[in-house]
C-alpha cells in the first residue's frame, strides 16, 4: 500500500500527515472497526534494512508491548506489507510537550503535574528493566486532558543489554538532554541516566531553556559533565534543590527515583504542602501497587524483577486494544513481537517458534533433557539463552542450536529454536524428528500451526 490510499488493510482510515522521521511517517487513522482515533506510524522496511536497523525496530516493539502505563503512548498493533511496517498508536490530540514549552516557561503547578507524571512513567519502564535513554520534550505527548504521554522507544534498552560489568554502553540520545557519563563512554547505568535526563526536562519545564547550551558542541559536553549552570532568580529553594540532586554529574551520588518521590517539592509542589484535590491522583503514582518476586524473560534473557499489580486503570489502558487482536497477533513473527519474517524469508529454514503456558524453568528442564538426549553439550549463554552444540562435526562444522526464551506474560511464553552454526539439513532433521516430538507435552502451538488456523479462522 502507498501513502496515498485512504484504507489500510481494511482496517484503519488513514487522515493527514502528522509528522515525519528517518524511516517513515506518522498519520491520523480511524478504526474501522471501533472508530477510534489512533496515530499510524509507517516505517519504510528497505530503508530500515539498509540502515541495519531492522534489531531496533524489534526492540522497539518488545518494549512498548510490555509497557503500559497511563502516562505512556500505547502500541495497540503491528502490521506489515511487503514494503511497509505499520505501528497503530494511542493518539495524543495535544502533540508535543515541545511546542508548548517553547513558547515560553510553564506555570509552576503545571510544571509540577507534568514532573510527577514524567518521574511515574520513567518510574515504571525502570520496574521493568527498560531504559527510554532518550528523555526530551519532543518526545513527550500531551493527550486531550493535558496529560503527559512518554513517547518514541526507538532509543531504548533492556536491562539485559548490560555487559558483564553491569552497564550499558551504546552512546545515544539529545546532546543537551544527555548525561555526562554517557558522554565519556566508560559505561553507564540506564536508570541514573535516565533520572539526570528528567531534571533536565523539569528545568526547561520551569525555566523555558535548557539548563545547558552551547553554540560549541565540545564546550557544552563541557558544561554538562561539569554540571556548570545557573538557576533562573525565580527558582524555589526546593526545586533548586531537587534538581541539584538530579543534575549530580557523579552518577553513584545521584539521587534515585525512589528518593525523588520524598523530596517536598515532588510531594506538594509550589504551596509545599498537601492539596486537597491534586490533579496528579490520575497518574499511575497514585495506585496502589504491591510487587512479589519474578522472573522476566524478555529478548531472551532473564532478569529478577518484581511483578507489578495495578489496578483498574492500566486494564482499562489495555481493554481499548482492538478486539481483532489475538494472543498470537502480540507475538507472532508477522503482527509484532519478532519482525524476523519481515526482513529475511530464509529465517523460515533456520527458525522455529512455539508458545507454551508452561513456568519457564520447565521450559529450560525440557530443553537441557532434549539436549542430554541429543549428546549435545548444553551451555547457558545467559539465563533464559540456552546453546545446544553438537560433539561431532557434520558437512558444514558442529551444530549449534539456540533456543531463546520471551515472556509474554508470566505464564505464557514463546520459545524460538534456531541454528546458530552447522548444516541446515542436519538440524532441520533434529528439529522435526527430536526436538519436537520431545517438546509436544509443553507446547500450546507451533507458529506455522498458529498461522494456519489464523488463515483457516479469516476464511
Amino acid at each position: 500500500m502507498d501513502d496515498t490510499s485512504k484504507v489500510l488493510m481494511q482496517r484503519y482510515e488513514l487522515g493527514r500527515l502528522l509528522g515525519q522521521g528517518t524511516f517513515g511517517k506518522v498519520y491520523y487513522g480511524r478504526s474501522i472497526v471501533t472508530n477510534q482515533t489512533v496515530a499510524l506510524k509507517m516505517i519504510d522496511k528497505d530503508k530500515v534494512i539498509k540502515n541495519d536497523q531492522a534489531d531496533c525496530i524489534k526492540r522497539e516493539i518488545s518494549i512498548m508491548k510490555l509497557v503500559k502505563h497511563p502516562n505512556i503512548i500505547q502500541l495497540f498493533e503491528v502490521m506489515a506489507t511487503k514494503s511497509k511496517i505499520y505501528f497503530v498508536l494511542e493518539y495524543a490530540r495535544g502533540g508535543e510537550l515541545f511546542k508548548k514549552v517553547a513558547k515560553g516557561k510553564l506555570k509552576e503547578d503545571t510544571a509540577h503535574k507534568y514532573f510527577k507524571q514524567l518521574v511515574s512513567a520513567v518510574d515504571f519502564c525502570h520496574s521493568r528493566g527498560v531504559y527510554h535513554r532518550d528523555i526530551k520534550p519532543e518526545n513527550i505527548l500531551l493527550d486531550e486532558n493535558e496529560d503527559l504521554k512518554v513517547s518514541d522507544f526507538g532509543l531504548s534498552a533492556f536491562a539485559e543489554s548490560k555487559r558483564q560489568d553491569g552497564l550499558l554502553h551504546t552512546t545515544c540520545g539529545t546532546p543537551a538532554y544527555v548525561a555526562p557519563e554517557v558522554i565519556k563512554r566508560k559505561g553507564y547505568d540506564g536508570a541514573k541516566a535516565d533520572i539526570w535526563s528528567c531534571g533536565v526536562v523539569l528545568f526547561v519545564l520551569l525555566a523555558g531553556y535548557v539548563p545547558f547550551n552551547d553554540s560549541n558542541l565540545m564546550e557544552m559536553y563541557r558544561k554538562i559533565s561539569n554540571a556548570e549552570f545557573k538557576f533562573p532568580n525565580w527558582f524555589a529553594k526546593n526545586v533548586r534543590k531537587l534538581l541539584c540532586k538530579m543534575l549530580d554529574p557523579d552518577p553513584s551520588t545521584r539521587i534515585s527515583i525512589e528518593k525523588i518521590k520524598k523530596c517536598s517539592w515532588f510531594k506538594y509542589g509550589p504551596n509545599g504542602r498537601p492539596k486537597q484535590h491534586e490533579e496528579e491522583n490520575k497518574s499511575i503514582s497514585s495506585l496502589d501497587t504491591n510487587s512479589v518476586g519474578s522472573t522476566v524473560l524478555i529478548e531472551g534473557v532473564s532478569r529478577d524483577t518484581t511483578q507489578t499489580h495495578v489496578t483498574d486503570e492500566i486494564e482499562k489502558q489495555e481493554s481499548i486494544v482492538p478486539m481483532s487482536i489475538n494472543a498470537f497477533d502480540i507475538i507472532s513473527l508477522s503482527n509484532g513481537f519478532n519482525l524476523g519474517g519481515f526482513f529475511e524469508d530464509s529465517f523460515k529454514k533456520r527458525e522455529a517458534r512455539f508458545t507454551s503456558r508452561q513456568p519457564a524453568s520447565v521450559i529450560i528442564s525440557r530443553l537441557e533433557e532434549i539436549a542430554k538426549r541429543l549428546k549435545m553439550k548444553i551451555k547457558k549463554r545467559a539465563a533464559g539463552l540456552l546453546k545446544l552444540e553438537g560433539v561431532d562435526e557434520g558437512r558444514k562444522g558442529i551444530l549449534s542450536i539456540d533456543a531463546e526464551i520471551f515472556e509474554v506474560t508470566p505464564v505464557f511464553h514463546l520459545i524460538e529454536v534456531k541454528k546458530s552454526n552447522g548444516d541446515t539439513l542436519e538440524y532441520q532433521k533434529i528439529l522435526n524428528e527430536k526436538i519436537r516430538p520431545a517438546l509436544q507435552d509443553i507446547v500450546w502451538v507451533w507458529q506455522g500451526e498458529i498461522q494456519e488456523q489464523s488463515q483457516e479462522s479469516e476464511q
